[in-house]
């Protein structure tokens, strides 16, 4: 998939030229990869999420560490009780699994909260450095912008990451006002 795209971006690269010959394009790249390395919202961001995700394996942990002692208890004991005991612990652990499952897929799975969360933010962040290339794009009058981890080369003084970067926290401190 990612050659896919690498190709695709390169003959974009090759034919915009040959469509518009009249004029003199300039095109522009960011390394993303920096941006989401240098940029302190993303790292914010996923300080955040790993603390949601240490807190959620703590409570799903300590359930399931629950659940192994329910059944350690049920088997040593299982021969010498009553089957209305042996029903009952039956099914307290049954619950609890069917809580541990529940768990799970409300915190963890495809549509979880953990997820969720992490697309909201992954989005907003997303947003962010779109209006920020756009403006370094338009303040500087870049016709293109590509990310370059599709680029084989690229002119240094075409690097825009530093730009797109002071933007972004440009547009931080606004908001932050």
């Amino acid at each position: 998939m990612k050659l896919i795209k690498q190709f695709i971006s390169l003959m974009v690269l090759v034919m915009i030229p040959t469509l518009l010959p009249a004029q003199q394009l300039k095109i522009g790249y960011v390394q993303a990869d920096r941006i989401r390395t240098e940029y302190e919202e993303f790292q914010e961001a996923e300080r955040e999420l790993q603390l949601e995700f240490s807190k959620v394996q703590f409570e799903y942990q300590t359930m399931t560490q629950r659940l192994d002692s329910l059944n350690r208890v049920f088997e040593t004991q299982r021969l010498m009780s009553t089957p209305d005991w042996q029903r009952e612990k039956e099914q307290k652990i049954s619950q609890l699994e069917q809580q541990v499952q529940d768990f799970q897929l409300r915190k963890v799975g495809p549509e979880g909260e953990l997820y969720r969360k992490q697309l909201q933010v992954e989005n907003e962040i997303i947003q962010k450095v779109q209006q920020a290339v756009s403006k370094v794009a338009i303040d500087k009058g870049y016709d293109y912008i590509l990310d370059s981890i599709a680029l084989l080369y690229g002119k240094p003084t075409h690097n825009l990451t530093d730009d797109v970067l002071h933007e972004l926290r440009n547009l931080s401190g606004e908001e932050g006002n």
